[in-house]
């Protein structure tokens, strides 16, 4: 029998076995190979496509700003010291030295302030050092420090008062890298990646570097990520606290792709632009030039050793090293980057020692502006803005909205409005709400609004959108019309008082009463008006004709209404910006001035998309003429008629004019004043049409008043072309110093015929029995002898009283 050989046998088996299974795991192998690049070159090529669309909108997801005014200093400039300091707050200005950036030093009367550059529709402001001179309620004089001349003014960068997001509600600001320090970019670096010049995108030696020093120093010292993945983590990945794997992957592979698609500086200013550096509420701040004025008020260019230190140390963990919430953290932190800003040879030891010693130098609140501070100008802003870009045009196109809002105006009408309705509100008092509208009268722009007494919420805006009775408001419209008409109308002119009664087009008879009850009998017209007389005023409006009142509000602000007698009286709702557009045409000296809240809009580049601003036409003569006219009698409503508290008050030095106006039962508290700069409009009232109890002249001229207490404002003059100055007795021009004459303002040409006077004891039925001095609320003689018009003794009950306010009759029924 053969014998088998089984170790010859089993080393044949084996030299056949083991081509056969390398053979095997090559292929294995190949085809893993294979799947995996058949997996990850598509999927290579789609991360490729997303860094090409994402890292694109990382440089154009901006949120739109929206900016006050510049403040202008010029000689002659209604201005205090608190409202100037109040305006460079508003603008983040602090006090300093006047020679940094964005800060100012006062001396005595003298302020010395360093602005900032920033673009206007005007074309590009730069940066100055400026010296305001600042002394009896004006600027008088200008001068630019670097040039060592005075100038006629100089414009201070605007104050930013609402931002406008889109779908997430993040702060940045845009910065090219050579507008960053140096001294940040490598401080950063120093910190956060130390290799990232030569890198391509993760750095093997960094990784192994930060994990040797954070277990030699028992903490997290240094970051293994590179600044493009980071970049990649949070601007392409978005922020995420998971920590998983394809994450992981993702982020070096998003790093990589970013290497290959672009240069350094482009990796390097995309970070500095998307790195998320702090909160506020639902608001998050990324950028460091966001970054810098958050946390410390402060351009990117005037950032100290120690707040670059800091802003970067807190790039780390911006919760938890929020300094104003954990200082002491924060502080350890910036310390220790300091100290690597120091061994990385970035300062010398002089400037270590004296970073570790400063404060952290934060602000105490967060420099940047919240999403809406000021919620009724803004939707005053988006109003406008409506008929050229639709809403979701605006939000985060990074556009630039330049308003005219002045932040001083603003602030003294949401204070005179909150402190107002406080103290006027009581057991017997339903909640009262108002609506202010202030306006520059040069220009027509809008330059504060108050809604509603909670100033800083959004909601209801009853500047704007509140529909209430107007009352006695329109009066001077009525009286407009009239002077327009100088042959036949004068201040001066005689009106009847006397009960009146008016037939209407359904046959009914409306037989409006004046306030007090009371018949006047003949009155000056002017004195119609001051004292708000409603049978004076109808009898007045029904010979201009209602339907000549209802065109003159409709071409003036807009208004449309029915040409119904008792719109005389001001039966018609009206908002406070209706009111304002209205009374714009008394207060701009006759011109008509569409009201305006924004100036222009400016592209992401500072270049001018639109703007608002337009002259407004040449006036007519005779309507300057006859709104000086007006003017001049609503001033005399201030000095000695319905609107007198305001001398009271203090107020006498602005030469105000003034109109109030109730509707009835004090459901509504009107009171429309104007300066020789601005104008007002304030209405008081409950939402659910209650009672009030108040007047015009105890409700909204009391919220009017507390305003113009703070906000500086020129007086207000009536003068120039088109107005005769004379003196008026007897029906005549006379001498000043004829005995019971009153000066009167006449359209050129109108005055009456001249007498001279005779002096000696005058005939007391001769004099005028009405005259009234303007600097003292006595009345004519004959009231306080209870002597009538044609020599008749009075009875007492008929003698004349000023009215405490004006309330017109029901709605016609």
């Amino acid at each position: 029998m053969a014998r088998i050989d089984y170790d010859e046998d089993d080393h044949d088996y084996d030299d056949d076995l083991a081509p056969d299974w390398r053979r095997r795991l090559l292929t294995w192998g190949l085809a893993a190979v294979g799947l995996g690049l058949g997996f990850l070159i598509p999927y290579t090529l789609y991360l490729n496509h997303q860094v090409g669309e994402r890292f694109g909108q990382l440089r154009w997801q901006l949120p739109t700003r929206v900016y006050a005014r510049p403040l202008q200093l010029q000689p002659g400039l209604a201005m205090d010291r608190q409202t100037l300091a109040t305006e460079l707050a508003a603008a983040s200005y602090r006090e300093g030295d006047g020679v940094r950036s964005g800060t100012w030093k006062r001396d005595g009367s003298r302020w010395t302030i360093a602005s900032r550059g920033f673009q206007d529709i005007d074309g590009p402001v730069g940066p100055s050092r400026v010296e305001a001179q600042v002394s009896g309620g004006r600027v008088t004089a200008v001068r630019d420090l670097a040039g060592k001349r005075k100038v006629k003014s100089a414009r201070l960068d605007p104050a930013r008062i609402a931002t406008l997001y889109g779908q997430k509600q993040e702060e940045r600001r845009l910065v090219r890298i050579e507008e960053v320090p140096q001294r940040l970019t490598d401080t950063l670096q120093a910190v956060e990646d130390r290799n990232f010049a030569h890198h391509h995108g993760i750095d093997l030696g960094g990784i192994l570097r930060a994990a040797f020093v954070n277990v030699k120093s028992g903490e997290a010292r240094q970051g293994a990520s590179t600044l493009t993945q980071q970049l990649a983590r949070s601007g392409l990945l978005g922020i995420g606290r998971e920590q998983t794997l394809t994450r992981k992957f993702n982020e070096i592979l998003y790093a990589m792709l970013i290497e290959a698609r672009y240069d350094k500086g482009t990796i390097l200013e995309a970070y500095l632009n998307q790195v998320y550096l702090g909160q506020r509420g639902a608001q998050a701040i990324h950028g460091v030039s966001a970054g810098a004025e958050f946390w410390f008020g402060r351009a990117l260019d005037d950032l100290t050793t120690e707040q670059i230190a800091l802003m970067v140390g807190i790039i780390r963990g911006p919760s938890h090293y929020d300094p104003r919430r954990h200082p002491e953290r924060a502080k350890a932190r910036r310390d220790l980057v300091i100290g690597q800003m120091l061994e990385t040879g970035l300062i010398e030891q002089a400037e270590h020692d004296r970073a570790l010693k400063a404060p952290l130098g934060i602000t105490e609140s967060p420099g940047t502006t919240s999403a809406n501070r000021f919620p009724a100008y803004v939707d005053l802003v988006r109003r406008q803005l409506a008929r050229d870009y639709p809403a979701d045009a605006l939000q985060g196109a990074g556009l630039s909205v330049m308003t005219a809002m002045s932040p001083s105006a603003q602030a003294y009408a949401e204070g005179a409005v909150t402190r107002t309705l406080k103290a006027l509100e009581g057991k017997k008092r339903p909640p009262l709400e108002a609506g202010v509208v202030v306006t520059d009268v040069h220009r027509g722009e809008v330059i504060a609004v108050v809604g509603s007494r909670d100033v800083a919420t959004p909601g209801f805006n009853r500047a704007v959108e509140a529909q209430r009775p107007v009352g006695s408001l329109l009066k001077p419209f009525v009286y407009l019309l009239a002077l327009a008409t100088p042959q036949q109308y004068s201040l001066a002119t005689w009106v009847d008082d006397s009960p009146i009664t008016v037939t209407l087009d359904n046959g009914r008879r409306w037989n409006p009463g004046n306030s007090d009850g009371r018949s006047h009998g003949s009155v000056r017209l002017i004195d119609a008006l001051a004292r708000s007389y409603n049978q004076a005023t109808v009898r007045v409006g029904m010979v201009v004709r209602p339907e000549r009142l209802s065109r003159l509000m409709e071409q003036l602000a807009g208004i449309k209404s029915t040409a119904n007698p008792s719109l005389i009286l001001g039966s018609v709702d009206q908002s406070p910006y209706a009111m304002a557009q209205l009374y714009q045409f008394l207060a701009s000296d006759g011109e008509i001035q569409p009201l305006y809240a924004v100036r222009g809009v400016l592209d992401p580049d500072g270049r001018v998309l639109k703007r608002y601003d337009k002259a407004p036409p040449t006036p007519d003569d005779g309507d300057r003429t006859a709104a000086r006219l007006v003017t001049t009698a609503l001033q005399h409503t201030v000095t000695s008629g319905t609107a007198r508290q305001l001398l009271n008050d203090g107020l006498g030095r602005l030469k105000a004019a003034g109109k109030t106006g109730t509707s009835n039962d004090g459901r509504d508290s009107w009171f429309a004043g104007y300066t020789g700069d601005h104008l007002a409009v304030v209405w008081v009232g409950n939402d659910e049409n209650k009672t009030t109890g108040l007047y015009g002249a105890t409700g909204a001229m009391r919220v009017w008043s507390g305003l113009f207490k703070r906000l500086p404002s020129a007086p207000l003059e009536v003068g120039g072309k088109g107005l005769d100055w004379q003196w008026v007795a007897q029906g005549s021009s006379t001498d000043a110093g004829c005995p019971g004459a009153t000066r009167f303002a006449f359209a050129a040409g109108f005055a009456p015929p001249y007498q001279p006077c005779h002096y000696g004891d005058p005939d007391p039925y001769a004099m005028d029995p009405y005259a009234t001095d303007p600097d003292e609320d006595r009345g004519g003689w004959r009231e306080w002898f209870g002597i009538g018009d044609r020599g008749q003794e009075l009875d007492p009950a008929k003698r004349i009283e000023r009215p405490a306010d004006d309330v017109p009759p029901p709605p016609e029924p």
